[in-house]
């Protein structure tokens, strides 16, 4: 989960650009958190108290508005009762890291996956890569291998994980189906977490998103470095601490 954060701070000053050099500081002065943490931890504490997600996303957005929202995202966080507006775009795959380490079945994380897609992101191709984003951290931090995990993907969901074509495509679709292939390619294929990010970022284009879900993944992967996990600490608001922290005391029990 903090993998997901820190992903998303390090990323956030390259969104839009092109591909950064890949010997880039992870740390500098405009990085921050984005939509991407906001949400990510929306969806930890609707889930942690088994609350309703669209209800606990409006909560936080309004607390948190300058975040970098979509448009009609925010129309929709804004509004009390908006319902789902066919969003095939990539809100929904990167929040949901929280149930992959929270849920205890992987019935439990497919269907927790889909609920929180689907309150705004229920296009069917949002809602499957919100699957598979949270089913690869179940089974990464269950003890599958990454092999393993991939050839899931692969045959389950159809991705072409193949990082010859998968990261040839560059970081600026924002649709889920095309973010989720770079993503998850950029995790599986680095020695490390560090690694797997920089090559998420070095795509260019939806940086903040794609090295959320890299990160996310790596996380469960390879382990989130002391060093990286305290500074993106230090970027976060103090009630997104808080929540954070509930995480991290539940998945310790």
């Amino acid at each position: 989960m903090l993998g997901a954060i820190a992903g998303d701070i390090i990323g956030s000053r390259f969104e839009g650009h092109s591909k950064p050099p890949q010997d880039f500081a992870l740390w500098h002065a405009d990085c921050r958190f984005t939509d991407d943490s906001v949400c990510s931890l929306a969806v930890a504490d609707a889930f942690l108290d088994r609350a309703d997600y669209a209800l606990r996303l409006r909560d936080f957005v309004r607390r948190h508005p300058n975040a970098g929202y979509g448009g009609m995202f925010i129309r929709w966080a804004m509004s009390d009762n908006a319902g789902p507006y066919g969003s095939w775009g990539n809100g929904a795959p990167m929040r949901t890291a929280a149930i992959g380490w929270l849920a205890n079945s992987e019935e439990e994380v497919l269907y927790q996956a889909s609920a929180q897609a689907a309150v705004s992101h229920d296009h069917p191709s949002a809602v499957t890569a919100a699957q598979a984003v949270a089913l690869a951290i179940f089974q990464l931090r269950r003890g599958e291998s990454g092999a393993a995990v991939q050839e899931r993907l692969v045959q389950d969901f159809g991705y072409d994980l193949n990082p010859e074509r998968a990261l040839k495509s560059g970081g600026f679709d924002v649709s889920a189906a095309g973010t989720l292939p770079p993503a998850l390619a950029a995790a599986f294929t680095a020695e490390d977490w560090v690694q797997a990010v920089r090559t998420a970022v070095c795509l260019g284009g939806d940086t903040d998103t794609l090295a959320c879900i890299t990160g996310a993944v790596a996380e469960a992967l390879h382990g989130l470095p002391q060093d990286v996990g305290e500074t993106a600490r230090s970027h976060l608001a103090p009630d997104l601490l808080e929540v954070l922290q509930r995480f991290e005391n539940a998945t310790q029990r």
